[in-house]
């Protein structure tokens, strides 16, 4: 009986030291565990200090960034974790007997005593540099005392306009400036940031773009699906005036106003714009009446010699307008309902050609009006096939335009063997330019040199899908036809 009892007293002991370890004067515990991590990147971070307010174990994360706090007393804390560098953190937590608490710290890098970046320092273009290209490579340096990762903007201006550009989110000291405009003096500026710090700024520095080059020529290429206006010189060079993202065709230059007009699609109709010699400027001159007709890349318009006014073909209508837009006013009816495709102003001011045909671009006829509407000639009429290419002699007394000889005619308006043909008014007679143009193509688009010696005009396969090309003729001259410009159209030499 003694025995049962000793063995009796060792268990109840047992069990007394047992419950000390969860519980001292009542009072319950739980666990806490959780990670410390980078915020934003969610690294761990190794040998962070873990401790909470009411106070409680003292701890450290492990290489994981983990840690574990035990036996704290059930209630309400607020835990905090301290890193050197970093932020310190405060999370709650509320520990429940018996229970595991989980806590997550995303420490934030402290940024007090970070130190700005040095003002970056402009390298190329050298300051003043003159006679750069429209597509400039900015160069310049910067260091930041902590290494911190900048980011850059640079900041344009020109002496041209008051408008300010902002280029943002440049990761590297290098930036590539592209379509400058001509004969532009541009300043500019570079602004470093650490992300900490308020930027810092580079000093300004100027620089000046080439002047625009001596282009004679104007003409229309296809980029995808767009025409888009190109000016050209003698020795081929390319200059692209209008963007890719429009379609901008039948460019005519004005030596008077110095201005550049031309056809450009509007939603769903035409109208004619104007532009600088260097595409800049552009200003949209039609508004309620587009310019319209049949197959909008046969339609043309004119200038008249100052530059004041402009004529285009509406249907079977000629409007005349101001080069600013108004003054619309209709100034010829075709008396037979044909639409008017092309016409041409006379550098007198004082008659005009028309070339009007059905709604098919056939049944076409040529004849010269008054100012005032009134018809004076007739110069082609009654053929069959394709007309186009009207273009008034300086003096006014011939007219220069083709015609299809071989009197095709089908719905896509496809040409055989189109030529090029000059009417004297003087004797009212009409006769073929001999281009020499060679068997299988046609010349179509034909305008006189500014000197009449020459003229120009598109050449192409009378398939009507092969490349076009802008070649030019010594009028009377054997074996002077020459390339100009190789997978273009619609030339215009003033």
């Amino acid at each position: 009986m003694k025995n049962i009892l000793i063995k009796s007293g060792f268990v109840l002991l047992l069990l007394l030291l047992s419950c000390s370890e969860e519980k001292v004067d009542g009072e319950d515990f739980g666990t806490v565990t959780g990670r410390v991590v980078v915020a934003n990147t969610f690294e761990p971070l190794a040998n962070a200090k873990v401790f909470s307010n009411p106070t409680s174990s003292i701890v450290f994360t492990d290489e994981d960034g983990r840690f574990t706090v035990p036996k704290v007393v059930v209630g309400q804390y607020s835990f905090q974790a301290q890193k050197d560098g970093y932020l310190t953190k405060f999370e709650a937590a509320n520990v429940v007997n018996n229970s595991t608490t989980e806590i997550v710290f995303e420490l934030s890098v402290s940024t007090s005593g970070n130190r700005p970046p040095i003002a970056p320092t402009l390298t190329l273009p050298a300051d003043n540099a003159v006679n750069q290209n429209r597509q400039v490579v900015l160069t310049w340096t910067a260091t930041d005392p902590e290494q911190d990762s900048l980011t850059y903007e640079v900041i344009l201006r020109n002496d041209a306009t008051d408008d300010v550009v902002v280029y943002s989110d440049i990761s590297t000291p290098t930036f590539t400036l592209q379509n400058l405009a001509f004969g532009t003096k541009y300043f500019w500026q570079v602004s470093a940031s650490d992300g900490v710090n308020a930027p810092v700024m580079s000093t300004v520095r100027t620089f000046t773009t080439t002047s625009f080059p001596d282009t004679r020529f104007l003409f229309v290429k296809k980029l995808s699906e767009n025409n888009v206006i190109y000016a050209g010189d003698n020795s081929g060079n390319q200059i692209q005036l209008t963007s890719s993202e429009t379609n901008s065709w039948r460019p005519r230059k004005n030596n008077q106003s110095n201005k550049i007009a031309f056809i450009r699609s509007n939603g769903a109709q035409n109208h004619i714009y104007i532009m600088n010699p260097d595409g800049s400027g552009v200003f949209k001159v039609t508004n309620s009446v587009p310019v319209a007709g049949f197959n909008p890349e046969f339609i043309n318009f004119s200038w008249n010699t100052s530059g004041s006014q402009i004529i285009y073909p509406s249907f079977d209508k000629l409007y005349r307008i101001n080069s600013n837009g108004s003054g619309l006013t209709e100034i010829f009816h075709t008396p037979n309902g044909k639409f008017i495709s092309e016409c041409d102003w006379s550098y007198d001011g004082s008659k005009i050609a028309l070339k009007v045909n059905d709604a098919s671009g056939y049944n076409a006829e040529i004849y010269v009006i008054t100012s005032e509407g009134s018809i004076t000639d007739l110069v082609i009429s009654g053929v069959n096939g394709a007309v186009g290419s009207l273009n008034f002699s300086i003096t006014g007394q011939k007219l220069l335009f083709t015609r299809d000889i071989s009197g095709f005619e089908n719905p896509d308006y496809r040409q055989l063997d189109t030529r090029i043909f000059q009417h004297t008014f003087s004797t009212n007679t009409t006769a073929e330019i001999n281009t020499e143009k060679p068997a299988g193509t046609v010349d179509i688009d034909a305008r006189y040199s500014p000197n009449e010696a020459e003229v120009i005009f598109v050449n192409t396969s009378n398939d009507f899908i092969s490349a076009r090309n802008i070649q030019k003729y010594l009028i009377g001259i054997v074996a002077s036809r020459t390339t100009l410009f190789t997978n273009a159209s619609m030339p215009d030499w003033e």
